[in-house]
């Protein structure tokens, strides 16, 4: 049984980022401690491949309520699940979600008065095939304020939970797109001090992989741990 490239703590910003107004309480108070990957750790997750719908990976239609589509500009996001050593990782389980185009989620604390799309859930899942490629089909989602500041405000971006081959693989992280000004405007987002990682949270737009009248197509690559891994959250412990 091996183990995994060690991470590099230089590449993510300190847990402790005070215009983040949550990670005063979240950040460590003490000294961090450096423990060895458990068994557990390092054996794959175990979850029902089968049990994937054959809609999980299409959140127009998903949540349909009345046989209508989600509201919204269509867009298709793809892209690759990379090791830390650039092999493709198949089988991945990635699910995903995120804000309507008006920029509310579906959830009963939501603070934003932005109108719900009854035909709009804003969750999907879906596996990597054997190159480790995923895609799925949504709506791109619109920025909305936040409690954070003043008049804070999040860039439209989708949340991203990855399960790789072992519970030390798992990456939970965001995506943003390309062109979008409110990116540097973000609190969260300017705690990475490196523009690398913040390129490498942001998806491209591929106009060759477009559908004709239909969706605009983002490309994003995910890289699970290692030196270059996809940034994790907020957490300067990495993924």
């Amino acid at each position: 049984m091996s183990g995994f490239i060690a991470r590099d703590r230089l590449w993510h910003p300190p847990a402790l980022t005070p215009n983040y107004k949550s990670s005063l309480l979240r950040s460590p108070r003490h000294a961090l401690l450096s423990l060895d990957s458990t068994p557990s750790e390092l054996t794959g997750p175990r979850f029902g491949h089968s049990l994937l719908g054959p809609l999980d990976n299409d959140l127009i239609h998903n949540y349909s309520q009345d046989g209508g589509e989600a509201i919204g500009p269509r867009i298709i996001v793809y892209g690759q699940v990379l090791e830390e050593t650039g092999r493709p990782v198949p089988n991945a389980l990635l699910e995903f979600w995120q804000a309507n185009a008006g920029g509310r989620y579906r959830h009963r604390r939501e603070g934003y008065q932005a109108a719900l799309d009854p035909n709009f859930g804003g969750c999907g899942r879906t596996l990597t095939d054997e190159g480790g490629n995923y895609y799925f089909r949504t709506v791109k989602p619109g920025p909305y304020p936040w409690p954070n500041g003043v008049n804070d405000w999040r860039p439209a971006h989708i949340h991203f939970s990855i399960f790789g081959h072992a519970f030390a693989q798992r990456l939970i992280t965001q995506m943003y797109f390309e062109g979008d000004p409110m990116i540097a405007q973000c609190p969260i987002v300017g705690g990475i001090t490196d523009k690398a990682a913040v390129d490498q949270l942001t998806a491209k737009l591929d106009r060759l992989n477009t559908v004709p009248m239909d969706a605009l197509a983002y490309r994003w690559d995910i890289v699970l741990r290692g030196p270059r891994q996809t940034f994790f959250e907020n957490k300067r412990e990495g993924n």
